[in-house]
């Protein structure tokens, strides 16, 4: 198993059986396989940015899109499954689910797939929690939805506007096999994720690795 630091600790490693319960942050294996993952999306000019870097080194991702950011911006979530990106579900309006109820958090996982879905043609099977936030209601009810609950194993803090020498630097020296990345595609007013994807991808290319959807991460 390729080696990861002690900072990006992966915690599925340590305690496999949250993988079996359907909730994962890396992938346990030897395998030279990493997944690249997009939060918040879709975005009128980032999106669209990221799937351009995307194409051009020939990897793939997974977006976990907001129901409410997909209605407004439907042209990017075609585009995206066009492109052979995995889409999947990060609630509909983003609520602060440590405030919202099981029925409520179902309300919101079922919105945000029957606008993935009428877009895509494809229900999302991956649910990611805003914030991260992953309690027992929330496990269970992503479950009862037909989705795996998916967090990450490197949280790039993109969304904090780190410089993107610094998100770099962090993802070079710290990253694994089975790792699973958090990056944004919807930060405002500036985002380092696109200028951090240009020095990441092709070095770890370079390493040997593979970016591969979650789904193929976790099969």
């Amino acid at each position: 198993m390729c080696v990861i630091s002690s900072f990006f600790l992966c915690f599925s490693a340590v305690f496999p059986a949250l993988a079996e319960n359907g909730v994962y942050r890396c992938v346990a294996t030897d395998e030279k396989k990493i997944a690249l993952t997009f939060d918040d999306g879709p975005h009128y000019k980032y999106t669209d940015e990221i799937l351009d870097i995307l194409e051009k080194y020939g990897v793939k991702a997974t977006f976990f899109v907001i129901g409410v950011n997909a209605e407004r911006h439907p042209e990017k979530v075609k585009r995206i499954a066009s492109s052979g990106h995995e889409i999947g579900n990060h609630t509909y309006s983003h609520p602060h689910l440590k405030k919202v109820s099981a029925q409520e958090l179902e309300a919101e996982i079922e919105k945000a797939s029957e606008v993935i879905s009428r877009l895509t043609g494809k229900k999302p099977v991956l649910f990611r929690p805003p914030e991260g936030y992953c309690g027992a209601d929330v496990s269970s009810t992503a479950k009862k939805s037909g989705c795996d609950v998916i967090l990450w194993s490197h949280d790039t803090r993109d969304w904090a506007h780190t410089p993107s020498e610094t998100i770099s630097q962090r993802i070079l020296d710290g990253v694994g096999c089975g790792d699973i990345i958090l990056f944004h595609d919807f930060i405002t007013p500036d985002t380092p994720t696109p200028s951090a994807l240009e020095t990441v991808i092709p070095r770890l290319i370079e390493r040997g690795y593979e970016f591969v959807s979650v789904s193929e991460l976790i099969s």
